[in-house]
């Protein structure tokens, strides 16, 4: 099953988080299908160069979106169609 969640990076005491699509039997730091955006804590507006349409292509085929994705594209004001 596919899923769109975070994949951790960046450096110690300053994370920049991934979203991405990834099967959900890879490890969360590990092979993704497609990167679909960015989320920075530690800057004001938290979400970057997020695509909706992918994201929207890619629910439309199943795939799940994780808790904490759900909860970062309501807070920005991001629906899904």
């Amino acid at each position: 099953m596919v899923v769109i969640r975070l994949a951790r990076g960046g450096r110690v005491h300053m994370p920049i988080y991934t979203l991405v699509a990834a099967d959900s039997r890879n490890q969360a730091r590990g092979k993704f299908l497609e990167k679909l955006g960015q989320y920075r804590p530690s800057s004001e507006e938290m979400l970057f160069d997020v695509k909706k349409e992918r994201i929207e292509y890619w629910v439309s085929k199943g795939a799940q979106l994780s808790d904490t994705v759900k909860t970062l594209l309501k807070k920005s004001n991001i629906a899904l169609a």
